[in-house]
């Protein structure tokens, strides 16, 4: 699916500001304007930043509740693919933020060389991550519990996304980040995800050894039920293990899936963009001498 004019638009922009761009990768059940928050905060510290959507996503959550289907069957090498066209046609090699399934996503992007820091908070697991926590199973049961949804887009209910998204929030804050950023998704990349390590194809596979990979951290929400601490440490340990370039791990007490969206989502982008910062000076002056 090529980009769409709207996300060839946003390249250009970064372009002609001649600044070190910072590209977004979201995941399941949010559009890109998720991160138009951050993007603020980021584009003040002197970056600039582009976040396309997944390919077909609607513009707007609106038209994405009229039209839940368009999400259906999509696959996570489709949607890195989409990223990683996007990555190739800006002027300087970005840093790259994913969430969930995004930051899955944004470290095969690293483990193509193509970022030059890489920040995965709460990402879903990749090949080899071996931990399933009964919490992650109970949050993707709505998915995996009918395979027909391999075909399907699937929407989460109000409960449903309280105990796999919003556990650490109140019920009012709950409520309103489901009423303004929750859409369906495909149902997909979750069984891929699930069956990764029964299957030596995986498009969830990640290289992990790429000595081109970057500087990565990996932010863990303590409290988060749909990527416990055990897949995002696992994910870290591995990364740690088999790569040499800079790896750091950060938990964030009390925080959940939504730790991007909900009340706290500034501490976790200072986190994001002070590491982002400490890659980026280093870049800079490895590129002086």
């Amino acid at each position: 699916m090529p980009l769409t004019d709207h996300e060839t638009a946003e390249i250009e922009r970064a372009n002609a500001s001649g600044r070190r761009p910072v590209l977004f990768v979201h995941g399941l059940w949010l559009l890109s304007s998720s991160w138009d928050r951050w993007r603020g905060l980021i584009e003040e510290a002197g970056y600039t930043t582009i976040a396309p959507g997944w390919p077909d996503d609607p513009a707007t959550v609106a038209e994405a509740r009229e039209n839940p289907q368009v999400f259906a069957r999509k696959m996570v090498q489709e949607v890195t693919d989409h990223y990683l066209e996007a990555a190739a046609l800006l002027r300087h090699r970005p840093a790259i933020i994913g969430h969930s399934f995004g930051g899955l996503i944004a470290q095969k992007i690293a483990g193509q060389g193509a970022s030059v820091a890489t920040v995965a908070i709460d990402p879903a697991p990749f090949q080899g991550v071996l931990p399933i926590p009964a919490a992650a199973l109970k949050s993707a049961f709505p998915v995996v519990s009918n395979p027909a949804n391999t075909r399907r887009a699937v929407t989460l209910t109000f409960e449903q996304f309280s105990y796999a998204w919003a556990n650490a929030l109140d019920e009012a804050e709950a409520r309103e980040l489901y009423d303004t950023f929750h859409v369906a998704a495909a149902g997909n990349p979750i069984f891929q995800a699930v069956t990764a390590n029964f299957n030596p194809f995986s498009e969830t596979k990640v290289d992990t050894g790429n000595p081109a990979r970057g500087p990565l951290l990996i932010i863990s929400g303590e409290v988060d039920h749909t990527v416990p601490h055990a897949v995002a440490h696992s994910a870290y340990t591995i990364q740690d293990r088999n790569n040499e370039g800079l790896t750091e791990f950060a938990e964030l007490p009390n925080r959940g899936h939504s730790l991007t969206i909900d009340h706290g989502w500034g501490e976790v982008a200072a986190a994001s963009l002070e590491f982002i910062d400490r890659a980026d000076v280093k870049l800079t002056q490895e590129a002086a001498d």
